[in-house]
């Protein structure tokens, strides 16, 4: 049970090729679903699940891929995994509106994807409807690079929602905790992930040094922001430099 399986999904309208090892997805993917699952039946209602973690781990993959195996298994319900970008200010309101970082004034154009850039009570307000009504949720629409209102309809029983700042301890957004069931945070080695995002800028078409001067004036920050600075989870895993993840005591 060394071996990797390699799967096709969607992800924010994109495919991405994800690889999982296999020991992961029985060990720590599949005892996830089950404890879901079981939760679920307990309290007899909808759940919430948080599914945190730093920029460039590949949370959004992941939450696609329980997605895909809870969908394939005939034992458990079908999970529905939604993402916390679609709660980010408009690009128009970004564009056109200043924020204060860790105590200083910026532009949010600068700091796109910062705890600051999102619209934290539109999300309060959607997650005290979410237990029971079948609401809209919006989405971050990567091609548009703007949010997109009310296109994905919430209608399963177990609800897994992935983004960066759901467990943040910053006021106001320390309260989310409190309104899921259960919480999961990934944690990673910040080098690790720091070529992964300089990457993915540089596929989105900057330079190279234009790549790093982003990561080292918002990516970084973020990354250890979320690292230093979220609650404890109910379970945390950590992702391993070759992509494999572990649980952590």
């Amino acid at each position: 049970m060394n071996g990797w399986k390699r799967e096709l999904l969607n992800v924010n309208g994109f495919e991405v090729a994800a690889e999982y090892k296999e020991s992961a997805i029985e060990e720590i993917f599949i005892p996830i679903l089950k404890k879901m699952n079981e939760m679920q039946k307990e309290k007899g209602r909808r759940i919430l699940v948080f599914l945190a973690a730093p920029p460039a781990v590949g949370k959004s993959t992941l939450a696609q891929y329980l997605q895909v195996l809870s969908e394939r298994s005939t034992e458990m319900q079908t999970i529905q995994a939604l993402g916390l970008d679609g709660f980010h200010y408009h690009s128009d309101y970004i564009a056109a509106h200043e924020a204060v970082v860790c105590g200083r004034r910026v532009s949010m154009k600068e700091v796109k994807g910062c705890p600051e850039t999102f619209d934290l009570n539109k999300l309060k307000e959607k997650l005290a409807h979410i237990f029971d009504e079948n609401i809209l949720w919006p989405v971050y629409d990567r091609n548009l690079h703007d949010v997109v209102e009310n296109v994905v309809k919430v209608e399963k029983d177990i609800i897994l929602l992935e983004g960066n700042w759901l467990l943040l301890k910053d006021e106001g957004w320390r309260d989310l905790k409190a309104m899921c069931d259960y919480s999961i945070l990934i944690t990673a080695e910040e080098e690790s992930l720091r070529e992964r995002l300089i990457q993915r800028k540089v596929h989105g078409g900057l330079e190279r040094s234009q790549a790093e001067q982003f990561y080292e004036k918002s990516d970084r920050k973020n990354i250890i922001r979320v690292l230093r600075d979220s609650q404890k989870a109910d379970l945390t895993i950590k992702m391993k430099e070759d992509n494999d993840y572990e649980k952590e005591d």
